[in-house]
């Protein structure tokens, strides 16, 4: 079990001792503190709250919110929700902030508080560290009775998201109608079932929906990856749809299947999606290190540049800030349209690849192999006590020296036939190792050998 404290939120699993997990006493605590700093910061007293369907989450929620009134500091609750469209409500509300509860792809007993700033974005690393500083010192202020904070509930948020992606100028509406796409979705027993049929029946589309019970008993392993979609691989071909998707949990992460059962990629959803908007709107673009080197290919195609960033959307979006990148997001199925907020959106994302299908006039399958074949293997490493990782980086970047090395977000070594990037998760204690090749077989291997480096020096 695990409680995670960091610049980017509080994480942790349901249960157990307080300092240990996310205890009632955790969430109160991490709560109060991210309070304080809107109101030190922003001078207002105004959050918007919004979770997913897990188990945990009204209780959580509970908590949260009333912590905050008793801090005088007034709630719009928007209920059952997604991450993105809690980050387009807070502007919207004029709100000092806005907590999100949602453990993303992580399992039914994790929980966690995302925090967005005043933008309705994720608080920078400085802010992150502003907000621990308040959660260590116990500098946090109740009011009292006559200035306890309101309450309101909004369950309409969600609608006014589509609504907005709709109006988006690269969303083609009669283009995707016209095609009458078959879709099956795998909403995983979370709010994607509220958020995603609404958009396709706006768009003209058929879809049949698998686990779309909001109940937080996900069907599987609730991160969209090809292990864990047998289920929407047997449907799509049972269904003879022309495509499939699934989302994560909190509906930021988007992925693909194709018409044939094959998964299209992760790392090719930002990809396909950037290669549709440079064609109407050329610029530049970002990804996150871990990300697949197609996205640089297409932007090269499209006469633009491509940058990286560190793992993490905050990092994503400042660095698409500083570029004025058109699209950005991240390799995990993670899509940022800047022109709609910046923040990854599984729905603008189902809205714009729609788009581009229908304009390509491809099966899925066939519009995949369009792109380059980059093969990726993504794995990971449990980070115990014992693992210096100071000692294992300062090791591994000696031995590879003629190697390109990048030590933005802890290493990325470039080889003549690919690329390996560890780091430890800002989400779970684990180490992640992901490799990419044009080969899977070259991919795997460079991940095998640092693993072997690792242990030799543990």
């Amino acid at each position: 079990m695990a409680l995670i404290k960091s610049i980017s939120g509080f994480r942790g699993t349901i249960g157990g001792r307080p300092g240990d997990n996310l205890t009632p006493q955790d969430i109160v605590e991490c709560t109060a503190a991210f309070g304080q700093w809107v109101i030190n910061n922003t001078g207002i007293h105004h959050i918007v709250v919004g979770r997913d369907g897990r188990i945990s989450g009204e209780i959580v929620g509970a908590l949260v919110i009333n912590t905050l009134r008793s801090m005088g500091i007034s709630v719009t609750d928007l209920g059952l929700s997604t991450t993105p469209t809690v980050e387009i409500a807070v502007p919207m509300e004029g709100a000092g902030g806005g907590i999100i509860l949602t453990a993303s792809h992580n399992p039914r007993e994790w929980n966690a508080l995302k925090l967005l700033n005043h933008k309705g974005e994720f608080i920078s690393s400085r802010n992150g560290e502003e907000v621990l500083g308040i959660v260590a010192d116990k500098s946090v202020e109740y009011a009292p009775v006559d200035k306890l904070g309101t309450y309101r509930y909004i369950d309409t948020y969600i609608e006014t998201h589509i609504v907005k992606i709709l109006a988006h100028p690269l969303v083609d509406i009669e283009a995707v109608r016209s095609k009458n796409f078959k879709i099956v979705v795998d909403a995983i027993n979370s709010t994607g079932a509220l958020s995603v049929p609404p958009l396709l029946e706006a768009l003209g589309c058929q879809y049949i929906l698998l686990n779309g019970e909001v109940n937080g008993h996900f069907a599987h392993n609730p991160e969209p990856l090809k292990e864990h979609l047998g289920q929407l691989s047997t449907e799509v071909k049972l269904q003879k749809a022309h495509l499939g998707i699934a989302v994560d949990p909190d509906v930021d992460r988007l992925v693909f299947m194709c018409e044939d059962g094959e998964l299209f990629g992760e790392e090719y959803t930002l990809v396909a999606v950037a290669d549709y908007v440079l064609s109407k709107r050329p610029g530049n673009t970002v990804s996150n290190l871990s990300s697949t080197r197609a996205l640089r290919d297409v932007t090269v195609k499209h006469n633009g540049a491509c940058y990286t960033s560190a793992v993490g959307e905050v990092n994503v979006v400042e660095k698409m800030k500083s570029v004025n990148a058109v699209i950005g997001g991240e390799g995990n199925g993670g899509v940022i349209m800047p022109d709609l907020h910046y923040g990854r959106d599984a729905l603008i994302g189902i809205a714009l690849f729609l788009s581009h299908l229908a304009h390509s006039g491809k099966q899925l399958s066939t519009l995949r192999k369009t792109y380059p074949d980059y093969h990726m293997s993504k794995t990971k490493i449990d980070r115990s006590p014992d693992i210096d990782l100071d000692r294992i980086f300062n090791t591994l970047k000696q031995k590879y020296q003629r190697e390109q090395l990048n030590t933005e977000d802890g290493l990325k070594i470039d080889f003549e036939d690919g690329w390996v990037h560890l780091r430890p998760s800002n989400t779970e204690p684990i180490i992640r190792i992901y490799s990419e090749s044009h080969s899977a077989v070259i991919a795997a291997n460079l991940a095998r050998k640092i693993i072997a480096d690792i242990g030799e020096i543990r």
